[in-house]
């Protein structure tokens, strides 16, 4: 525990803390639809829950969710080894600038080298300066562009 606030590993059966996250991640990117729209089934999440390469992690004040991030490993081809993504990073509005996003990334960061992960990489959008701000403050930055494909010929 540190500052009020406890980070923890979200394992099988987690499924209130885990939708906790989703409805804080829909307010946090304003983007409640996304997060809230269409709930995964209970069945759904725990599978989630239960693999390994998928890393979701709380900050917990209490039975509130008040931070997170969510994390997938991906093993790599050309060497043996495995890079982390962070996928969605965030903490709720009131409780930011207090630790809690750094507090997650060095959760992940003891887990990632537990699993012999070599690199944690995550990406900012242009104009989002405090996520930029904190993760040059943690890494190495790289200008890279993304694309989005569609699955679907033709979209």
């Amino acid at each position: 525990m540190s500052e009020g606030f406890s980070v923890r590993r979200l394992g099988p059966g987690d499924l209130t803390p885990f939708r906790k996250l989703n409805a804080m991640f829909g307010v946090a990117f304003e983007d409640a639809h996304a997060y809230g729209g269409a709930p995964p089934s209970d069945a759904y999440l725990d599978g989630l829950l239960a693999k390994d390469h998928i890393v979701p992690l709380v900050a917990m004040e209490g039975e509130d969710v008040i931070g997170g991030l969510v994390a997938y490993e991906l093993d790599k081809f050309e060497q043996q080894r495995r890079e982390v993504y962070i996928y969605d990073l965030a903490v709720a509005e009131a409780h930011r600038r207090h630790g809690i996003a750094t507090a997650l990334i060095n959760a992940l960061r003891q887990i990632s080298a537990e699993r012999g992960a070599y690199v944690i990489f995550v990406q900012a959008d242009h104009g989002d300066d405090p996520a930029i701000a904190l993760y040059t403050k943690l890494g190495t930055r790289e200008d890279v562009m993304h694309f989005d494909i569609s699955v679907k010929d033709g979209e």
